[in-house]
């Protein structure tokens, strides 16, 4: 008896706790992370919105961008089409995400409870906690490895650092180390809201895009201009299977599927805008064109090292050590070089926290709403570096990280299905109080679970699935066509998805998708909001004697088009 006493009793000081005047219930399926956010805590502008994209683009992968696709033998002007182009698609198919936080205020996590199922929710959710956690360890790794030059910069003498790690351990000891300190000093940052990242978003933009700047005008003024790599022309091989317009096809899905996850959490940080204009404003000018500048930059770096060292070094670290001549350089090489690196490493800290950490914790959220919020689950997420191990990852299963690569062949039907459910069969309309409960609710379908959901997804990854194994087993002939599928991988999924999502729903019609509550039972709308979106706001809903509480008003409810 005393023993189940202090369980109940560790079970309620674990349990979360919401102010339940501000309708932050805690219960199986929310938390005040997951309820719809009301105005008071909608802080982010378009500077935020700005720095949000800007951490996805000043990064070691959007730099190293260019060499992908002139390694597949296209020429600098069609990589720099690629890019364009990719980043466009991008900024479209985030803002259709999106759109739903900007509305209704509610996450990813929340989202497909309508689309799903209440429990069929589940499906998606599990496949962005795996990613979550695996990219997490790998940026952590890859971050590691900037915070290493950082310390060589420091202490000349770490880059030769004995390796006391024997054959069996697939990494140094100064890699391990970077990788150790790079955890650590990320840790702190967890205990941040996201409604407080403002900061950090401007720290991120000035000093990391200052630094590549400096670091491309120091370049060219060394080089006296650009090596042959900026004048590279099309060397697609003779013997390729597959025409240039493929390549090009093939790389604008590798550069839309690179961002899928996310393309997907727009919702999670959408619901934080002040406005809409905020959202458009920020994604716009940061998704697309400074993650074109960035590309670009560094192109013409890369272009300008390739002068000065007679090779070409597309990964930063990699050139930042042979600036500093592993540690023997100048002094002034080595402040130089600190600068770049922390600057490139403090954006991938932010990156991970922001794309991984933080989309993990909401995630997790979802899952066991009455003891995991998003610091909680963040932590969770930040921990598990450590079991997934990322140096056996990063340096042996190269296999398996282009699986992870991948991922968004399964990635996009989720994103087709959200998209066709909200925009054509439920018009915008959302009951939220229908949201946060399986009793009575419009969103439990069959036990829990849309099947037509789950029919759709399996639909748009079926005929890309083979060309991914083909690919990335690297097969020598492949079938033509399985490949061909893949590299439109990401439209196709999409586009199945939504059209068999579509025709089930239409076969097997749901009755009343297009209602919602009467009143604004969370008070997450402004007056101006609530009108248009078609509920009448809370105070209102009092004045006419309808319930505001949770519990009784989510059976209220009225046809929006009758609805003034």
């Amino acid at each position: 008896m005393a023993l189940r006493h202090r369980l109940a009793a560790l079970d309620h000081r674990i349990q979360l706790k919401g102010d339940d005047t501000k309708h932050e219930q805690t219960d199986a399926w929310s938390n005040r992370d997951l309820i719809p956010l009301p105005p008071s805590r909608r802080t982010w502008d378009w500077v935020n919105y700005y720095g949000f994209w800007a951490i996805a683009s000043l990064n070691l992968a959007n730099w190293q961008t260019p060499s992908t696709y002139l390694t597949m033998g296209l020429s600098v002007p069609q990589a720099m089409l690629i890019i364009v182009i990719s980043r466009i698609l991008i900024a479209l198919f985030s803002t259709l995400v999106a759109w739903i936080g900007l509305t209704w205020h509610i996450g990813y996590t929340v989202q497909n409870r309508y689309s799903w199922g209440m429990r069929g929710s589940y499906i998606p959710l599990l496949q962005r906690i795996l990613l979550n956690f695996i990219w997490n360890a790998v940026q952590c790794w890859n971050g590691g490895r900037l915070v290493a030059v950082c310390l060589t910069a420091i202490f000349p003498s770490y880059a030769r650092m004995k390796n006391t790690f024997g054959p069996s351990m697939p990494a140094t000891t100064d890699q391990f180390v970077g990788f150790v300190v790079f955890w650590f000093l990320s840790t702190p940052f967890l205990w941040l809201r996201p409604e407080n990242f403002k900061i950090p978003f401007i720290v991120v933009c000035v000093w990391c895009g200052t630094g590549m700047m400096c670091w491309m005008i120091w370049g060219l003024s060394v080089a006296g201009g650009v090596g042959p790599l900026w004048s590279s022309g099309q060397q697609v091989p003779a013997t390729s299977l597959f025409s240039t317009s493929w390549l090009i096809m093939a790389g604008i899905n590798q550069g839309i599927g690179g961002l899928a996850a996310g393309i997907t959490n727009g919702s999670d940080f959408s619901r934080y805008a002040k406005g809409r204009r905020h959202y458009v404003i920020g994604t716009i000018s940061s998704c697309v064109v400074t993650g074109v500048l960035v590309s670009l930059i560094g192109l013409v770096t890369a272009a300008a090292g390739q002068k000065i060292y007679g090779e070409v070094y597309w990964n930063p670290p990699d050139l930042l050590m042979r600036m500093m001549e592993n540690g023997n350089g100048s002094s002034k090489a080595r402040a130089g070089v600190f600068f770049l690196a922390a600057g490139f490493a403090f954006t991938a800290m932010f990156e991970n926290i922001c794309g991984n950490a933080i989309a993990g914790g909401i995630d997790l959220a979802g899952l066991f709403p009455r003891y995991i919020n998003i610091r909680r689950g963040a932590i969770i997420t930040f921990i598990a570096a450590w079991i997934v191990q990322p140096w056996q990852l990063i340096n042996r299963a190269t296999t398996f990280i282009a699986v992870l690569s991948s991922f968004s062949v399964f990635l996009a039907p989720i994103i087709g299905i959200m998209t066709c459910d909200y925009y054509i069969l439920r018009k915008r309309k959302v009951r939220l109080s229908h949201l946060y409960r399986t009793q009575d609710s419009s969103y439990n379908f069959w036990k829990g679970v849309n099947w037509r959901a789950v029919v759709a997804w399996l639909c748009g990854w079926a005929p890309t699935i083979g060309g991914l194994i083909v690919t990335v087993r690297g097969d020598l002939n492949p079938p033509k066509a399985l490949v061909q599928l893949y590299y439109m991988a990401f439209l196709i999924g999409f586009f199945i998805s939504a059209g068999v999502f579509y025709l089930l729903n239409l076969i097997s019609p749901v009755g009343d998708m297009d209602q919602v509550d009467a009143v604004d039972v969370y008070g997450t709308f402004t007056e101006a909001e609530a009108r248009r979106v078609g509920v009448a706001p809370l105070e209102e809903g009092s004045i006419y004697g309808l319930s505001t509480t949770r519990q009784s008003d989510s059976d209220v409810f009225v046809d929006a088009e009758k609805r003034v």
